[in-house]
């Protein structure tokens, strides 16, 4: 394949990614278990944050009468009984989309709010795919664009496409004009896909075969022409055609 033009790098977030989403059905039950209601306000607000910062706004919405402590290790116990039945698993298409991300020439990163540990354990065979130092744990610096992209890496907002499956994550790549493609969870309770759709995210897919080339070249002439965050058209296809459009337009007048 030729390499892609402006993107450097695609940083991919690991649950609800490249692995199944495990958070939003244990949240669920903790918020049920703290006497709470699961609404699309409480997802928007719990999702994307630090532990300590979830577990504040937890108990602010349950007024459940335990430490935010306390709160983080009830989520943890609450995980492991989930797991028990629903074990975490690699999402259809992920090693895929990892070649496919090499192929064009991209370094690949994975980041997301556990440990390493979590990286090593699911998707340590794979290690090779991915760029050092391969996983980088956001927790301590919610949503971890800026740090992951000029920290880590030393590129610009726009050299980096980041893939997640939270809402408030795109916003604020929305804001940074920050490539993005939205994933968001099938959990049947959840909210993202609303909330993305109403975010207007422009490259929202239902798995990760949609991640293709032809929108990932789509993805690359955007940055090139920085017109990530605007509002061009709703459709990767409307999106490709007016980018060519420029692009014929710019040759054109070089000619005349």
């Amino acid at each position: 394949m030729e390499p892609l033009r402006t993107l450097r790098l695609a940083a991919v977030n690991i649950d609800g990614v490249l692995l199944n989403d495990s958070f939003s059905p244990v949240l669920y039950r903790v918020v049920l278990k703290y006497g709470g209601s699961y609404t699309r306000e409480l997802e928007q607000r719990l999702f994307s944050q630090s532990r300590l910062a979830a577990a504040k706004v937890l108990l602010e919405e349950t007024g459940a009468g335990v430490s935010e402590q306390e709160a983080i290790a009830d989520y943890f116990a609450e995980r492991e009984r989930y797991l028990r039945d629903h074990p975490v698993h690699i999402l259809d298409g992920a090693e895929e989309l990892l070649h496919r991300l090499r192929a064009l020439g991209l370094d690949v990163i994975c980041y997301g709010g556990l440990d390493e540990d979590h990286f090593r354990r699911h998707l340590g065979a794979w290690e090779h795919l991915f760029t050092a130092p391969h996983y980088i744990c956001t927790d301590d610096f919610r949503p971890g664009i800026r740090e992951i992209v000029r920290d880590r890496f030393g590129l610009d907002h726009h050299q980096v496409l980041f893939i997640d499956d939270v809402a408030r994550f795109a916003g604020h790549a929305r804001e940074l004009d920050v490539p993005f493609v939205g994933h968001p969870s099938t959990f049947e309770h959840g909210f993202q896909r609303e909330l993305m759709r109403e975010l207007g995210v422009r490259h929202l897919v239902g798995g990760l075969a949609e991640i293709d080339e032809e929108r990932l070249r789509t993805l690359d002439r955007e940055a090139g022409l920085g017109t990530v965050g605007t509002d061009l058209h709703e459709t990767g296809q409307d999106v490709y055609e007016q980018t060519m459009d420029v692009n014929v337009r710019g040759v054109w007048n070089c000619l005349r």
